[in-house]
């Protein structure tokens, strides 16, 4: 299992050299070329999100991602350090919430999950993960 963690200060220009090392590690595994687009896309959208927390939140330390390659598939996990209301506190429960930013917040997961059929999502005071994963195929055998 090959592991690839890249750490970015909370900025919006930091977004895109994710999305293009997440492309280049998820087509180094062997994630199929057909579905590298919604690499990136998956990866900028969970990058942004991370990001605009950092910010809002007023936290200074880097947005984390992990590149992990297994055997027979390729996960990206996006992680932020912004408290996050508790399950059972209700939306809107940490400081600087509103409404807006709540939506702003769903309609980010919601295109995550109509990009990538395995995302999984936690989060709680202590900070937010987004895992998402997808298959890889092995390279081919070469016959000699």
């Amino acid at each position: 299992m090959a592991t690839v963690e890249l750490r970015f200060s909370a900025l919006p220009e930091h977004v895109r050299t994710a999305r293009l090392v997440a492309a280049a590690v998820a087509r180094r595994a062997g994630v199929d070329e057909a579905v590298l687009d919604e690499v990136r896309l998956a990866v900028g959208e969970a990058c942004s999100r991370a990001v605009g927390l950092h910010q809002i939140g007023g936290i200074s330390a880097p947005v984390k991602v992990l590149l992990i390659e297994e055997e027979k598939q390729f996960s990206i996990e996006v992680g932020d350090e912004a408290t996050h209301a508790v399950a059972g506190e209700g939306a809107g429960a940490g400081p600087g919430d509103s409404d807006g930013e709540a939506d702003e917040d769903e309609m980010g997961l919601a295109v995550i999950s109509g990009l990538v059929d395995d995302v999984e999502v936690s989060a709680g005071e202590h900070g937010g993960l987004i895992k998402m994963t997808w298959p890889t195929t092995p390279p081919p055998t070469i016959l000699v």
